[in-house]
């Protein structure tokens, strides 16, 4: 395998990872807790959040590096690219950005006392992160 192959598909696989998982839990998983009494929601959540989470912080990384890495090793830098690349990039750092601000505020604050509020903000962030990742891979493909 070529190196632009393997950066291609680690690019490509963790995106498919993290944008995936977040349109399953908000569209699937998140509907379907109604079920659930109150109590029971929010222990579930903690469990969620916990493994999607850790997910994220590994396949986060691995878009960034190997997104940097495809436009400096192969393609010889940023003046080389096309638009579409340059606002891959950029919605890629914003998601990593909301990503880090769903972590260390709201997460945190649910983590210590897991509430409505807090649930409710980081639902509200994924949100937000979900329609970035479903706009970044359309440009992707163009």
């Amino acid at each position: 395998m070529s190196l632009i192959g393997l950066l291609k598909a680690v690019h490509v696989l963790s995106a498919v990872i993290w944008v995936g998982g977040m349109f399953f839990a908000y569209l699937v998983l998140r509907p379907s807790l109604s079920v659930l009494e109150p109590p029971q929601r929010m222990a579930l959540h903690s469990q969620i959040f916990r493994r999607f989470f850790l997910i994220v912080w590994h396949a986060m990384p691995l878009i960034v590096l190997s997104g940097l890495a495809m436009i400096f090793v192969v393609y010889g830098g940023m003046a080389a690219l096309r638009w579409n690349v340059h606002l891959m990039l950029l919605l890629g750092l914003v998601m990593s950005g909301l990503f880090l601000a769903i972590f260390f505020g709201p997460y945190k604050a649910f983590r210590a006392a897991p509430g409505p509020a807090s649930l409710d903000a980081i639902r509200k962030l994924i949100g937000i992160n979900l329609v970035l990742g479903l706009v970044t891979s359309a440009i992707a493909v163009l």
